[in-house]
């Protein structure tokens, strides 16, 4: 198996995973919805793009194998063994669901709505991290967990008015109502694989993360290949391609760019929930909503209200919180661990010169 992450490395994993969700967190919605505003309309084909970029994971993982063999002609072509991989086939399955819900409420809601799936999992994330991996949480993590709540319910206050033009009530309120249950199993999603890490005491390796990433994708993305084929999502890709309103071309491209930001966000999504947590995770989304909204008002001129100005300050009031409170538990760890080692340090009484 690879080397386990130094400490120094898994802090620059951490922040590399961050990047990476917020790169995933703000442009696939987006996407997704540049793909329905054009002329897209396949929702089990945009479940199916969530994770059917997982090929690319490949890539990586054999250079990493090839890499072992040249020290190691014995190297194990893979790390994560059967109870991992069964758990994490099933967490694939139940995010399959998820994306399929997620695809519905993305074809009915403007993007400034449907964001907040995007936070308001977040009380679901918490309430299962504590239930699932007896997550502990400081007055600092609570008081981020109330204020990005109060940023999402903030943005719901005005969630009604923005209906699209000649859309029913009732489509409207199914998209509502398909977040709602997406932003409700996506909180069991992420805590339950960092049960999974818990429970196998998986080594925290770049391997390791991938290949949790692999068979998770490729779960989710069987489920979705089922769909499209009761469906007949296959026979009418390249019909629709040709009707998108930006041309073919740029059609390919909307596609595959999405198959592609959700591996990069779901890569971050791994990393953050093993180096740190699922909570995290969850409070890192949250944050990344306000972000998603402004970029929402830029490119699909959605109306920038107060509640979005609102929404924006108690998110970030919320994330400064969090990272504070993370600043102060590393400041007393540290603390800890130097009383700890002046403790055990022995006294060594001073070399006393013998007279001849």
């Amino acid at each position: 198996m690879g080397a386990p992450l130094s400490n120094s490395t898994r802090k620059l994993l951490l922040l590399m995973s961050f990047l990476l969700v917020v790169l995933g967190n703000t442009a696939g919605p987006l996407l997704i919805r540049y793909y329905y505003v054009k002329g897209g309309s396949r929702i089990w084909f945009i479940t199916w793009l969530q994770t059917g970029g997982w090929p690319i994971i490949l890539i990586p993982l054999f250079f990493s194998y090839f890499q072992r063999r040249k020290t190691d002609p014995n190297a194990n072509l893979y790390h994560i063994r059967l109870p991992a991989i069964i758990s994490a086939a099933f967490i694939g399955t139940l995010l399959g669901v998820v994306n399929f819900l997620y695809s519905i409420a993305a074809q009915r809601l403007p993007v400034s709505t449907s964001t907040l799936i995007l936070a308001s999992n977040l009380i679901f994330t918490a309430f299962s991290a504590f239930v699932l991996v007896r997550q502990k949480f400081t007055p600092y993590s609570v008081n981020a967990i109330v204020l990005l709540t109060a940023g999402s319910a903030a943005l719901a206050m005005h969630a009604s008015s923005e209906r699209p033009e000649g859309q029913s009530k009732k489509s409207y309120a199914i998209g509502f109502a398909m977040m709602f249950i997406s932003a409700a199993l996506t909180g069991l999603v992420f805590p339950g694989l960092e049960l999974v890490y818990k429970k196998t005491k998986l080594a925290l390796t770049f391997e390791v993360i991938m290949e949790m990433q692999l068979v998770i994708s490729f779960s989710a993305t069987v489920f979705a290949t089922i769909g499209m084929i009761i469906n007949n999502d296959f026979k009418v890709i390249s019909r629709e391609a040709g009707q998108f309103l930006m041309g073919e071309t740029k059609y390919y491209v909307v596609v595959v760019s999405i198959a592609v930001i959700f591996q990069v966000y779901f890569f971050g999504a791994v990393g953050i929930i093993m180096c740190a947590s699922a909570l995290v995770n969850g409070i890192i989304t949250a944050v990344l909503l306000p972000i998603t909204e402004v970029l929402a008002v830029i490119f699909f001129r959605d109306k920038f209200t107060s509640e979005k100005g609102m929404s924006l300050a108690l998110c970030l009031w919320g994330f400064v919180s969090h990272l504070y409170g993370e600043y102060r538990a590393s400041k007393k760890q540290n603390q800890i661990i130097m009383q700890e080692s002046a403790t055990n340090t022995p006294n060594i009484a001073p070399a006393v010169e013998l007279q001849p």
